[in-house]
């Protein structure tokens, strides 16, 4: 923390005379798309109602999050803080932020500039350079005559004393004299270019004076009015929110060489275009959404009307095929373009960073370090082949980095090398996480599906539909290894799931070589479980039936 002494005038408000003193930052925590700044720093108080200007500050300060407090410092003897009534004998009376607009402190053209006060710029910071290059030129220049004066007095004391050396006075005097005109053409020939580029310095700037207005920055201070009842020393914190911040989660994992562990690190990605630098802060993340309504939704009508079926509603039953992805907690943003929001399982959450950090307002992604562990794992190679024909290294581990991971991407290393960026769901502490560790080259697998319909029973009687589906999978391990270990291969196949009494979903289990390793789940997951010997071939054969009902359309 950075003790600041604000001055204070005989009537016990701010010197007029003198700027704002720099309130710093020292704690941030940066929420969902919003950051609540903290600062600190101590104040000297003078007795009875005072003001102060604390700043500057980001004119994209919240107004109505604006807190100011004066809090205990090492020399109030434990005495305890809050709003409006801190330190002994001291109280915040009102907190305010005053904007205002100045013009712009000279330095870089700011982004927005145009392009001929960028010329501008660009020629003053060139004369500026060929200045510094003119004096050093100068003082070679000096050092040269000095050296032709002292050349000079050898040869008349050494004439007089009858020690004269003519050749080495005669090199001398060479080498004096090329230096000398070597400096003097280069001084010549920067006297001329700073000419020239003072004349077009004077046009750039006559140019933007009638065509521009002196541009003018936006900026803030924050005025507290403080009454204490003795002079002395206080510590202030001020505290608002402020927009252009967010974070996100970050990880990466790697899986070790033996296949037995897993070393997983936690970060946090951070974007910050406030115009205010963290530096050196005390960085806490939060998955708090404070701009959502507390309260409940209103409840609306929803009026409900019954009606007779039609005869022809009666006979038919319209059912749809779909797709639906089976979704684990945190999953909801997977597949989307944009930016994901934060999941945290609907419990809000806080991380900190363990070391000060620097952030930088340049709106560009700030990674920061948050925690790290390893945890054994068992692995497995995993194949979908309706999805895809690869099959996958998958890690089981849990979690064992002493907090929840929520939902991110994150980069996926194996054997010290990049294999691919996958998801990490949202996965509370102690429970199992996935991880796939890219594909193993030495499977192949191939799938096909034929599908057969049928009618069967009597007509307006019982008469149903059968659609007969039979999916064969055939599985190659294309490696030779000459110790003959064989590997498990694991296959997770589905059959439909029906959700009307119409329709009839049954595995046909005599006609599946081999059969499941276990029976369909409520999602209509399938695995089985292969091991394989070098060079070996499998083929699996997945029978299943659909039966409707006459009356079923779209099926």
């Amino acid at each position: 923390m950075t003790d600041t002494a604000f001055p204070v005038d005989a009537t016990g408000g701010p010197d007029p005379h003198r700027m704002p003193t720099p309130l710093p930052i020292t704690a941030v925590t940066c929420m969902e798309d919003r950051a609540q700044v903290e600062r600190q720093g101590r104040v000297e108080l003078a007795a009875g109602v005072g003001r102060l200007r604390v700043g500057p500050v980001t004119p994209l300060a919240v107004d109505r999050s604006l807190r100011a407090e004066v809090v205990p410092g090492p020399s109030d003897d434990g005495a305890t803080g809050a709003t409006g009534a801190g330190a002994a004998g001291v109280r915040v009376v009102d907190a305010r932020i005053v904007r205002t607009y100045a013009p712009v402190p000279p330095g870089e053209a700011g982004e927005g500039a145009s392009e001929l006060r960028r010329r501008v710029h660009a020629l003053e910071e060139e004369i500026r350079d060929a200045g510094l290059r003119r004096r050093r030129l100068e003082s070679r220049l000096a050092i040269v005559a000095q050296a032709r004066a002292d050349l000079y007095r050898e040869v008349t004391e050494g004439s007089g004393a009858g020690a004269a050396d003519p050749e080495r006075w005669a090199d001398r005097l060479e080498r004096i004299d090329e230096e000398a005109e070597t400096r003097g053409t280069e001084a010549h020939r920067l006297r001329r270019r700073l000419r020239a580029l003072e004349e077009e310095l004077r046009e750039a700037r006559l140019a933007l004076e009638h065509t521009e207005e002196e541009p003018e920055e936006l900026t803030a201070v924050v005025e507290v009015v403080v009454e204490a009842d003795r002079a002395g020393p206080a510590l202030l914190r001020v505290s608002h929110l402020v927009p252009c911040a967010l974070w996100r989660p970050a990880y990466r994992a790697g899986l070790a060489g033996d296949e037995r562990s897993v070393y997983l690190e936690t970060d946090a990605v951070v974007w910050q275009r406030t115009g205010e630098d963290w530096d050196g802060v005390r960085l806490s993340l939060s998955t708090a959404r404070p701009t959502l309504a507390a309260g409940p939704p209103a409840l609306r009508e929803d009026a409900l009307v019954l009606r007779d079926r039609s005869a022809e509603e009666r006979r038919a039953v319209e059912i749809d095929l779909r797709e639906e992805e089976v979704r684990t907690v945190g999953a909801e943003s997977a597949g989307s373009e944009e930016l994901p929001g934060l999941s945290d399982g609907g419990e809000v959450r806080v991380l900190s960073a363990p070391t000060p950090v620097r952030v930088r307002s340049d709106g560009r992604p700030h990674r920061v370090r948050l925690s790290s562990f390893t945890a054994p794992c068992r692995t497995e190679a995993v194949c979908v082949p309706e999805l895809s024909p690869l099959v996958a290294r998958v890690a089981h581990l849990v979690n064992e980095g002493g907090h929840v991971l929520l939902a991110g991407p994150v980069d996926l290393l194996r054997g010290g090398g990049f294999v691919g960026r996958g998801e990490l769901p949202f996965t509370g502490l102690g429970e199992e996480l996935r991880l796939s560790f890219g594909s193993e080259d030495t499977y192949r697998v191939v799938r096909h599906v034929e599908e057969s319909r049928d009618t069967v029973g009597l007509a307006g009687i019982n008469q149903r539909t059968v659609i007969t589906r039979r999916v064969r999978l055939f599985v190659s391990r294309l490696d030779a290894s000459s110790d003959g270990e064989t590997v498990e291969v694991v296959l997770r196949e589905r059959v439909p799931v029906s959700e009307v009494s119409a329709v009839e979903v049954r595995l046909r289990k005599d006609a599946c070589r081999p059969e499941p390793d276990e029976d369909v789940d409520p999602d209509g997951m399938l695995r089985y479980g292969l091991r394989l010997a070098p060079g070996e071939k499998r083929e699996i054969t997945l029978e299943y039936e659909m039966t409707a009902a006459s009356g079923v359309v779209g099926l």
